[in-house]
């Protein structure tokens, strides 16, 4: 049975996806200067293609918050299992790679989002 998510990872995940959220739209603003700009009195121009670079962002940052909540879960049980049979550490490393691999398939998807423009 899976135990349930205790309220100080909930804490923690709320934390990492703030932080996440600040670091992204930090980048964004450090990167593309134009969507920061002051808009000046002739036209208002606006950054094309926002919403590709909030897709690959949220794409990114959701993808590696559920691979740290497996990570969590099968690393726990991963120590446990070794402890009791030493002989299933390969086939708990492949395991533990699996769930780590949710954060690159999240990278994966950000990189072909962003090369779409």
């Amino acid at each position: 049975m899976s135990m349930p998510i205790s309220a100080n990872k909930w804490i923690w995940g709320l934390c990492a996806t703030a932080g996440s959220f600040v670091l992204l739209s930090s980048l964004l603003l450090f990167f593309l200067p134009e969507a920061a700009a002051e808009p000046s009195q002739e036209a208002v121009k606006t950054l094309p293609h926002w919403g590709y670079y909030m897709a690959a962002a949220a794409a990114t940052g959701l993808s590696c918050i559920g691979a740290g909540i497996a990570v969590s879960q099968v690393g726990a049980a991963a120590v446990a299992a070794i402890s009791e049979k030493p002989e299933l550490l390969g086939r708990v490393l492949v395991i533990l790679g699996l769930a780590e691999g949710i954060a690159i398939y999240g990278l994966i998807i950000s990189i072909i989002i962003i090369a779409a423009l």
